[in-house]
């Protein structure tokens, strides 16, 4: 399979951002795609709400379905779910996106912070996908994909920021166990991670301004990999922990320039990227240095 026409995919956080690329890749197919987020109203900072979206999904070929959703309460998270199946006869890929991130240490993390965090991160990711998983089992082909890091238990990952990382790390969990407990049902569980950050309105926002975007690479490298993904028979993709630029490199990709937002810039590497994965032939070079 090398198209996602006809398919539905609900996705959440999707209302801008990585979300957002990942739905308009799938639209461009001629997928349905449900965008389940809280942004009914622009954000400050954050531009863009789950109308906005629906109309750029629809605008790159797709059929949209805006939903206000709050992946921490489960009426909503449930309620929304059925209204995309019902919508849309079904639900082949879930997209668990939504996220929330305070780069504090213990002493510094309130704990409605650390509450938010993992209510968001983890529970959500569990929630979303417990909900979609009786109308995956229906689907011909169904995914789950979790935006989340790979399972490296290392300490310098945890020592700078603990909650955020338990939070993170929750996510990835939900592949580890729900691929195994799932796979019978022929459920794909996986989790994709970029090498470097990313050029989105929340990491300009959150982790440098300026600089930071210059040093990044675009949407457009986790939304071509989550493409890639979801193509793929579920029975036989599952259960992976991929770095976006690895994965497209073992699948035939090879042009990477074009996901620089500056090519004059060295690009910075990621958090939790693990030092056993090593860049695709040609990247080494365009890297500074990490994030922690």
């Amino acid at each position: 399979m090398t198209t996602l026409k006809g398919k539905t995919l609900f996705i959440t956080g999707a209302s801008r951002g990585i979300g957002l690329a990942i739905g308009l890749r799938a639209a461009r197919d001629g997928a349905n795609v449900a965008i389940a987020a809280k942004s009914a109203e622009p954000h400050k900072h954050l531009p863009g709400t789950i109308y906005t979206a629906a109309e750029e999904i629809e605008k790159a070929g797709g059929r949209a379905l805006p939903l206000i959703v709050d992946v921490r309460d489960e009426h909503g998270v449930a309620e929304a779910v059925e209204k995309t199946a019902s919508e849309f006869g079904g639900i082949d890929i879930c997209v668990n996106n939504a996220s929330a991130i305070s780069l504090t240490g213990t002493e510094a993390t309130e704990m409605k912070r650390y509450d938010l965090m993992n209510q968001i991160n983890a529970r959500g990711t569990y929630l979303t996908s417990k909900m979609c998983i009786p109308h995956l089992k229906k689907a011909e082909n169904p995914h789950v994909l979790m935006l989340s890091p790979p399972l490296d238990m290392s300490a310098k990952w945890f020592a700078p920021h603990v909650a955020y990382s338990m939070a993170k790390f929750g996510m990835s969990l939900c592949v580890l166990g729900m691929a195994e407990e799932f796979k019978n049902d022929g459920i794909a569980f996986n989790a994709l991670w970029p090498r470097t950050a990313i050029a989105t309105a929340a990491v300009k926002f959150a982790l440098g301004g300026d600089a930071m975007m210059q040093a990044s690479r675009t949407v457009d490298i986790l939304a071509d990999a989550a493409h890639m993904i979801f193509t793929k028979p579920s029975r036989e993709c599952t259960g992976n922990f991929l770095i976006d630029d690895t994965f497209l490199y073992e699948n035939g990709v090879t042009d990477f320039e074009k996901y620089r937002v500056d090519p004059s810039k060295k690009m910075v590497i990621d958090f939790f990227v693990p030092d056993d994965i090593p860049p695709p032939p040609g990247v080494a070079e365009t890297l500074a240095t990490s994030l922690v």
